[in-house]
């Protein structure tokens, strides 16, 4: 008798888990790709890639973080990781795409150029070789975004590029901003390809001034890139807010 009640709550429990894994595959998903100001350590430094879960109704779409923390376009492909989120991709998803922290170096072997990549939108390539003999070809800042958004859009997914956070530097009492570099080439690329722009950086720059240098800085608690949880809460309420302002983007019916 006791075995066969054990047999049937594992029944039952199975049944459970299944339904739940069907339902979750079914819902439409968020994928969010990007640097350690998406998603960090969530402790003394967190990015907003965590606390836009809550903004969302998770009963009706799977919020998933996908970012790495240090992490270029280059390194997010190269390693395999954008591979890893396309293969999982399925009609109906949508993919969140903010970058341009760590891609400014020179590109090179170097440590220091490892994540580099060719400043702009164009097709312009430059060629290295590792130690190892390994040959890669180094691209734009655009054509890799351009290639995430297109490989998104040949899923039957939503694309939609996300201008960097603002760092916390100041000049002449207003935020420095990414407008004629990284958020320049993100915005560029979106309008060429047709895909959703998020002009994170602008709308939160815009927060900042509003705050002045001495409140945003409780922000940042090491440096002037990773914001504590109050900072990524900031950031992950502006994504939503250019979410929200998207002319028929259907993300916005799992908002809360």
């Amino acid at each position: 008798m006791k075995k066969l009640k054990a047999i049937k709550l594992l029944s039952a429990l199975a049944i459970v888990i299944l339904a739940a894994a069907f339902t979750q595959n079914n819902k439409p998903a968020l994928h969010t790709i990007g640097d350690s100001t998406v998603r960090n350590s969530n402790k003394e430094t967190w990015g907003w890639g965590t606390p836009i879960v809550a903004l969302f109704d998770t009963t009706k779409i799977h919020v998933e973080n996908n970012a790495m923390a240090g992490r270029s376009t280059r390194t997010f492909l190269s390693e395999g990781r954008w591979d890893k989120v396309l293969e999982s991709l399925k009609p109906g998803d949508f993919v969140t795409m903010q970058f341009g922290h760590n891609d400014g170096s020179a590109p090179d072997t170097t440590k220091a150029g490892r994540r580099g990549v060719l400043k702009g939108t164009g097709e312009e390539t430059k060629v290295l070789t590792w130690p190892d003999g390994k040959v890669e070809t180094v691209h734009t800042y655009g054509w890799y975004i351009r290639k995430f958004v297109r490989e998104t859009k040949a899923k039957g997914a939503t694309p939609i590029v996300v201008s960097m956070i603002p760092r916390n530097i100041f000049k002449e009492g207003k935020v420095v901003r990414a407008n004629n570099d990284f958020g320049k080439w993100a915005a560029t690329v979106a309008q060429e390809e047709n895909a959703y722009f998020v002009d994170l950086n602008k709308i939160t720059a815009d927060k900042y001034d509003a705050l002045g240098p001495e409140k945003v800085k409780l922000f940042f608690p090491g440096d002037h890139t990773h914001t504590n949880l109050d900072g990524a809460k900031v950031n992950a309420e502006s994504v939503v807010q250019g979410i929200k302002e998207l002319k028929d983007c259907k993300l916005k019916q799992y908002l809360k």
